[in-house]
């Protein structure tokens, strides 16, 4: 790898740095979904068992659902990730993570989350679209997805609850030929980009 940012598959030695940050305490979880509980012990155990089979055996989907953002270093930074919301009408949701403090702000979510959305529109050519939730106490997220490129959609009033008080649900979306005309170089750019970028 060339300097800056890349998306790849895991490795053994990511493991025990994930393990970490699935711990409590951590100021991400403050922001990635807070209305959800992290897993329990005996829940990530099961997590991590079948992520160290996967990666012992090499048993990845042809399209990746989950990959690892690395740094300059080859170091496991935070992660990408895909999931329907509804298979039968090709929509396709994504999420991200960086998990440590000292790498937010400095654009890396954007670059990381553009290579993302590019290899997953190119490798799913069936994709009519791709989107993201977040809550309205994310802000740096709800920032993170119009610089991408995806457009407010919804916006569920009072749907979430985080230390007691309310916030809404955000949902954001692109089409695929919005993104392509935003993106026309595809993958390709999109990783040339995150090296240069990072």
């Amino acid at each position: 790898m060339t300097r800056g940012l890349s998306l790849r598959d895991w490795h053994q030695q990511d493991v025990p740095l994930w393990r970490g940050w699935m711990q409590p305490g951590h100021a991400w979880k403050r922001l990635d979904g807070p209305y959800y509980p992290l897993p329990d012990a005996a829940a990530l155990a099961a997590s991590e068992a079948r992520l160290v089979q996967r990666i012992a055996m090499s048993e990845w989907p042809r399209v990746r659902e989950r990959m690892v953002i690395a740094d300059a270093d080859d170091q496991f930074i935070g992660e990408v990730s895909r999931y329907w919301q509804s298979e039968e009408t090709h929509w396709l949701s994504v999420g991200l993570v960086l998990y440590d403090p000292t790498h937010w702000g400095q654009g890396l979510g954007q670059i990381a989350l553009q290579g993302w959305c590019s290899y997953l529109f190119e490798a799913m050519p069936v994709l009519a679209r791709l989107d993201l939730r977040t809550w309205s106490g994310n802000e740096g997220m709800m920032r993170l997805a119009t610089k991408a490129g995806f457009v407010e959609e919804a916006r569920f009033r009072r749907a979430r609850v985080v230390d007691g008080q309310y916030y809404d649900g955000m949902a954001y979306g692109v089409l695929r030929e919005e993104w392509m005309q935003r993106h026309p170089g595809g993958w390709a750019t999109a990783q040339t980009d995150m090296v240069v970028a990072a």
